[in-house]
């Protein structure tokens, strides 16, 4: 991710580097302050507004994706760890990526066509309750 952000143009900063590689050693979605406390570690005087412009950074370029809860973004993930399908609670505000094998573009392709809109990625959230909220 670092030298794909220096290949974009942007200097790979110690800051930066100590997120990135909280990010990397990371399986799941995280929200800004476990960046934070994952990064630090690695560059003490890291800051929120820091992993919040960095993580900002990531996402437009491509290398991080925001995880949703009703209209909010909560956590970020690794683009290369997600096709994009979460289970969130409204209430606890856990996020659970469950497996996306079905075949979506049938239902993209026919959206596409009805709406003229075209598609180029997507992201499924599926909001409710998790077993311990209900």
């Amino acid at each position: 991710m670092g030298s794909r952000l220096q290949e974009s143009g942007y200097r790979l900063t110690q800051p930066r580097r100590a997120v990135i590689r909280a990010l990397t050693e990371a399986n799941d979605w995280l929200r800004p302050e476990e960046v934070l406390a994952l990064a630090r570690p690695y560059w003490r005087p890291l800051g929120l507004v820091t992993v919040y412009r960095t993580v900002s950074l990531l996402t437009e370029l491509g290398y991080l994706k925001r995880v949703h809860l009703e209209e909010r973004c909560v956590g970020y993930v690794r683009s290369d760890l997600v096709h994009g399908h979460h289970l969130l609670c409204r209430t606890c505000h856990q996020a659970v990526e469950f497996p996306g094998t079905e075949d979506l573009a049938p239902l993209v392709n026919r959206i596409s066509q009805d709406t003229g809109f075209r598609v180029e990625h997507h992201l499924l959230e599926l909001v409710g309750l998790c077993p311990s909220c209900q």
